[in-house]
């Protein structure tokens, strides 16, 4: 098991209705005045990154959004360590403009910031706003090509690129961000062309919530296949966290969200994403194979199980990091008290076991 200290990161609730599909009253605020405050107990707490949210339309309970790069330096200029991911989707934005956005903030804000990029899965979304939905693979594709951008005008002058969706000629971006060599990357997805672009271009691959077992086939899958293209690439992974001081009560809460689930909403959330999730030629993308359940949380948040005592909890997260994962993307119920909780709680078992792991004697 690696010596690194396993990370922790928190969703970032700038989009109204939390993180589930839910009827459940949620102590969480979408505003700016709410997020600032969560940013600063998250850093105060043991959490290193946060990430920001991308919708650019209603539904299954986002009424609201802010748009994610604003966000993020809003709050990286109300915090002093936390590293916040930008979520970034190409289509909308192109790779310079995104590029630029990000060194500005970059230099703003003492090299903080980081972008996740997503391929889209929203196929309403894209075509509400006039942007054409590529075919599954297409997505991918044009993502990578996106990476490629961004990592070429961040670290060179006169770059030239000649791709199939995006072109530069000697093109220089000054100032370039403050972050050496660049900003990190993180992208997401489940399918098999999700993780062979990680395993080329990303830093950090974040995967849907998913089993020990399922992880660890993922982990494996991409980290042999990047040791092949000579890359490493860190993995993250979703998971909703529902940590009360008895068992029982955190599975109370559990079945008190599925309880007030909203049918409809989850059933059309369902719809949307399984289009997606099977659209990928292997029929395994985001959410091909998930429940009812699995989909009141928007990202299979449940299924990692990381529901119980602050101490089950722990030994589980200690299990995902000897699995391979290298960051927990957590979801919370009332976000404010609950990353305290898990801050000041959850993560010191964690640390006292990974120490234990560490120290063949005490093993």
């Amino acid at each position: 098991m690696s010596h690194t200290p396993i990370k922790f990161a928190y969703w970032v609730p700038n989009v109204s209705g939390g993180l589930l599909i839910s009827k459940i009253e949620q102590r969480t605020r979408w505003d700016i005045d709410y997020n600032r405050k969560l940013a600063q107990i998250a850093e105060q707490n043991g959490f290193e990154y946060a990430l920001s949210q991308i919708r650019f339309t209603a539904g299954y309970g986002a009424e609201y959004q802010h748009e994610p790069l604003a966000f993020t330096h809003a709050l990286l200029a109300a915090t002093e360590k936390l590293r916040i991911i930008a979520a970034i989707l190409p289509g909308p934005w192109h790779p310079v403009v995104a590029a630029k956005q990000i060194a500005t903030i970059d230099q703003l804000t003492g090299g903080r910031i980081a972008v996740n990029i997503v391929s889209g899965w929203f196929k309403s979304e894209f075509t509400a706003i006039g942007e054409p939905w590529l075919e599954h693979d297409e997505r991918y594709r044009r993502s990578e090509e996106f990476i490629r951008a961004l990592k070429g005008i961040w670290t060179q002058d006169d770059f030239s690129f000649l791709g199939d969706f995006y072109r530069f000629h000697n093109y220089t971006l000054k100032p370039k961000p403050l972050q050496q060599p660049r900003p990190e990357i993180f992208q997401g997805g489940s399918s098999r062309a999700a993780r062979d672009m990680a395993s080329r271009v990303s830093d950090w691959y974040f995967t849907n919530g998913n089993t020990l077992e399922g992880i660890k086939a993922q982990v494996d899958d991409i980290r042999a296949k990047a040791e092949g293209e000579g890359h490493a690439v860190k993995i993250g992974v979703n998971a909703f966290v529902i940590a009360r001081d008895t068992e029982a009560e955190a599975r109370a809460v559990l079945d008190e969200i599925i309880d007030k689930a909203d049918p409809d909403a989850v059933n059309a959330f369902g719809r949307e994403v399984r289009q997606a999730g099977k659209a990928s030629p292997e029929g395994e993308g985001n959410w091909a194979k998930s429940t009812f359940e699995d989909l009141v949380q928007y990202n299979d948040g449940f299924k990692t199980n990381l529901i119980g005592t602050p101490e089950q909890i722990a030994e589980r997260i200690v299990a995902l990091k000897a699995a391979g994962v290298d960051l927990v993307l957590t979801g919370f119920l009332h976000f404010q008290e609950e990353v305290e909780y898990f801050g000041q709680r959850v993560i010191p078992l964690v640390r006292a076991l990974e120490s234990q792991h560490a120290d063949p004697v005490a093993a």
